[in-house]
């Protein structure tokens, strides 16, 4: 019989780090709403979460080694919104910031790359709570849920 490990969305207990960048703060905040709120109604209390905000996405891999090898969190978030611009600059910051996953698979912690690279700022509007839903949100319960998968292995 074929096993299969499928874990719940059930937070108590867990504490998660959340890196969120400041730039493009109009974005970036609606991101972190919707992940605070996913934790909260995934059973993770307030106090069990922390944020911390850098300057943009490029910084965030730095912050990302150094919050995993604290071993003070169950998982890490990341939100940010890189916009594609006029120059290269976009391919530059959205690469960095992609470096992220390998962290978490060093660490052997959940790293969940909640950083939105559109094209345009109405894509990033749709993805930070109106049509396409809130990434940030998606990105919290996927820790949730790394977290419980892992614990099951």
């Amino acid at each position: 019989m074929i096993q299969e490990l499928k874990a719940d969305l059930n937070g108590k207990g867990q504490k998660h780090c959340v890196i969120v960048s400041r730039f493009n703060e109009f974005i970036t905040e609606n991101l972190l709403k919707g992940a605070l709120e996913s934790f909260r109604m995934h059973g993770v209390r307030e106090e069990d979460v922390t944020v911390v905000r850098v300057p943009g996405a490029y910084e965030m891999p730095v912050v990302v080694a150094k919050v995993a090898a604290s071993k003070k969190y169950n998982s890490i978030v990341c939100l940010g919104a890189v916009i594609r611009g006029a120059t290269a600059h976009f391919d530059f910051v959205a690469g960095e910031s992609a470096k992220i996953g390998s962290i978490g698979v060093q660490h052997s912690i959940p790293v969940v790359f909640g950083v939105l690279t559109t094209d345009t700022i109405e894509q990033a509007i749709e993805r930070a709570g109106t049509k396409a839903g809130n990434k940030g949100a998606e990105a919290a319960a996927t820790a949730v849920e790394m977290v419980n998968l892992l614990s099951l292995l």
